[in-house]
């Protein structure tokens, strides 16, 4: 396969995903789905023309994974506007991610330790993957909805994406669970924090001075690069991703202080706007990437594996309960926010990191792919409901 072959597969797949992207809202069907149908389509092809010249797909799919995670987390905590009329939903999302995690994980710990045996430990770390909800698949499903519900998904899965990842770095760090693990991580976060707004003072500051027609990439770069160090030593990097995101999207509130001011550039705003959309189209490109590898390694009989499909079906199940319970006590519609409870890249990825010596015969790639897929395929039914409402107003 020589090199022009090569650009021409990669734009022609690149340009199938965003014809998904662009028709998903007539069609209801997630694009990540149809990703994912694409992906496994492209391995039975290879498979039956018998292409020996494959790309070492299971090294790319972690970086990819990573750098989507950190892209989509930052989309989303972009769009988030910290104001005293969205609080009360800001605590609804927040709540609305923590509680259905915390609830779903330590019901599954149960039943892993119930009917199988494993210890608690090992029984949370091949839990957690299964309870966080995906802002890779729900951001993009939320279309059609009203700007409150879609307002809603956004905050709620992106808060899940970060507080999923915490959660399960903290018990994969911690063996034993006390106060000083506890206090550790409050001071990890206030460190985060820090570390976040200086980052913001910092942007603003060179985004001020740097002439240069070339900004955004080593922006990006630079905040991909301090993720990777913190995560490194083991801090909360992707909380410096959803306060940096935050920070940079309710600068306005920032610039009301004093003496930060001299650090605020007139354009800023106008310069915000432009990241943001590099931010959403640079998301949307490893996105694509990311689920179309993953679906090439979905085969037949991982999806179609009896063993593991009752289980999947039965934690797909608990998913929707946790989330009716949830919707109720919130007093926040049922439809359609009850089908957008998806499970995907931060799923998947958390799933990928857990270490051969840690995981349990139970929660296996075939588990996986099914409530992935399961869940997925209930976003569809948010669409109907949500256009139903639309043609009565």
């Amino acid at each position: 396969m020589n090199s022009l072959t090569i650009i021409i597969t990669i734009c022609f797949f690149i340009l199938i995903a965003y014809l998904f992207d662009i028709t998903s809202s007539r069609t209801k069907i997630p694009s990540v789905i149809l990703l994912l149908v694409l992906g496994w389509a492209i391995k039975q092809l290879t498979i039956f023309f018998k292409f020996k010249h494959i790309p070492n797909f299971p090294l790319i799919l972690p970086i990819l994974g990573t750098i989507g995670l950190i892209l989509i987390v930052l989309e989303g905590s972009l769009s988030i506007k910290i104001t005293r009329y969205n609080s009360n939903l800001i605590i609804k999302s927040f709540l609305g991610a923590l509680l259905p995690m915390l609830t779903l994980a330590f019901g599954l710990v149960y039943l892993f330790t119930e009917f199988n045996k494993y210890s608690f430990r090992l029984s949370l770390i091949n839990a957690i993957p299964l309870c966080v909800i995906s802002s890779a698949f729900a951001i993009p499903s939320t279309i059609n909805l009203l700007s409150a519900d879609r307002e809603f998904i956004i905050y709620e899965s992106s808060l899940s994406d970060v507080m999923g990842v915490i959660f399960f770095n903290f018990i994969v760090i911690n063996q034993v669970f006390n106060f000083y693990s506890f206090f550790n991580l409050s001071l990890q976060f206030l460190f985060i924090a820090a570390i976040s707004f200086i980052s913001i003072v910092m942007l603003s500051f060179l985004l001020s001075k740097i002439e240069h027609h070339i900004k955004f990439i080593p922006i990006i770069l630079i905040v991909i690069l301090i993720y990777s160090i913190t995560q490194f030593y083991n801090l909360p990097a992707l909380l410096f991703i959803l306060f940096f995101g935050l920070f940079l999207g309710n600068i306005d509130i920032l610039k009301k202080l004093t003496w930060i001011r001299k650090f605020y550039p007139n354009e800023l705003d106008t310069e915000i706007i432009k990241f943001k959309e590099l931010t959403n189209e640079s998301s949307f490109l490893i996105r694509t990437f990311f689920f179309l590898i993953f679906g090439y390694f979905i085969s037949t009989s991982e999806f179609l594996n009896f063993s593991t499909l009752i289980w999947a079906i039965g934690i797909t199940i608990i998913i929707l309960v946790f989330r009716i319970i949830q919707l109720k006590i919130s007093k926040l519609p049922l439809i359609p926010l009850l089908f957008i409870s998806p499970r995907g890249l931060v799923t998947i990825l958390l799933f990928l990191s857990i270490i051969p010596s840690e995981k349990i015969l139970l929660v296996n790639k075939s588990l996986i792919v099914q409530v992935v897929v399961l869940t997925s395929l209930l976003m569809m039914l948010a669409g109907l409901p949500t256009k139903l409402k639309k043609q009565n107003i």
